[in-house]
């Protein structure tokens, strides 16, 4: 009896977010990206394999609707990628999460995600997980809470170690030449 009690309310909220899922295409479509009912359902199960492989429980909507509203903008996700790269993205936000022990909010986290996949990582998903978070979580791990105060913005500078390009500097050489 309870296990059908459980498996009905379980089909009932799996129905809820299905239908919240696809909501969202309303506002995601004006940046040519949607997923179909099958996707939206193929990207709940990734989620809760997530949980699952990463020994956390969400109470609630989750953090699914603010990835997708945080990402859909994107200029390096379009409808061929949009899918994966949201199981990739929602995938390493929970690994960070714990990796972070928890100490940012889901905010800050997802702050921090999208400003670095936008501007180093140049939408490599890769180099997301494997440099710019590790790096940071490194450094919140030993103690470093600059982000309290930046909601996660601007905090990768420090931490990044490789030389970047200076985009004014190349114009100006750019311009020279010609």
């Amino acid at each position: 009896m309870d296990k059908d009690f459980f498996e009905l309310m379980q089909n009932k909220k799996q129905e809820q977010e299905l239908a919240v899922l696809e909501s969202y295409n309303q506002k995601t479509k004006q940046f040519g990206l949607c997923l179909s009912q099958e996707e939206a359902k193929e990207l709940m199960i990734c989620r809760n394999n997530s949980l699952k492989r990463n020994k956390r429980i969400e109470f609630g909507p989750g953090m699914l609707d603010r990835l997708i509203f945080t990402f859909c903008d994107s200029m390096y996700i379009n409808q061929e990628n949009y899918l994966d790269t949201l199981e990739q993205l929602q995938e390493i936000f929970y690994q960070m999460k714990n990796e972070t022990e928890d100490r940012l909010t889901d905010d800050e986290l997802l702050t921090f995600m999208k400003e670095q996949f936008e501007t180093v990582c140049f939408g490599d998903v890769q180099y997301l997980h494997g440099t710019c978070l590790e790096r940071f979580a490194t450094a919140v791990r030993a103690g470093y809470d600059g982000y309290e105060k930046s909601g996660g913005h601007g905090e990768y500078d420090q931490f990044d170690e490789e030389q970047r390009w200076d985009f004014d500097l190349f114009m100006e050489v750019y311009n020279n030449l010609f």
